[in-house]
């Protein structure tokens, strides 16, 4: 059971991640400013990626308690 669990959050988390990457959402982005002298877009497209992994790698790393059959 959790392992159907944690199969349909990866599927959604995939699906999100699709979705903020992809052009109508990303192309908010792409305007003409910096942050701390890096440009927006590439700024705000490596910082979505570094989310992205980090909510993977929590999803994974969670325990879940074990599930005793009767």
């Amino acid at each position: 059971m959790a392992n159907s669990l944690t199969t349909q959050r990866l599927v959604a988390l995939f699906c999100c991640g699709w979705v903020l990457l992809n052009f109508p959402l990303l192309g908010l982005w792409d305007v003409d400013t910096t942050v701390l002298g890096v440009p927006l877009f590439p700024a705000a497209l490596m910082a979505l990626w570094a989310l992205l992994i980090l909510a993977v790698a929590w999803l994974m790393e969670r325990h879940t308690p074990e599930v005793k059959d009767d």
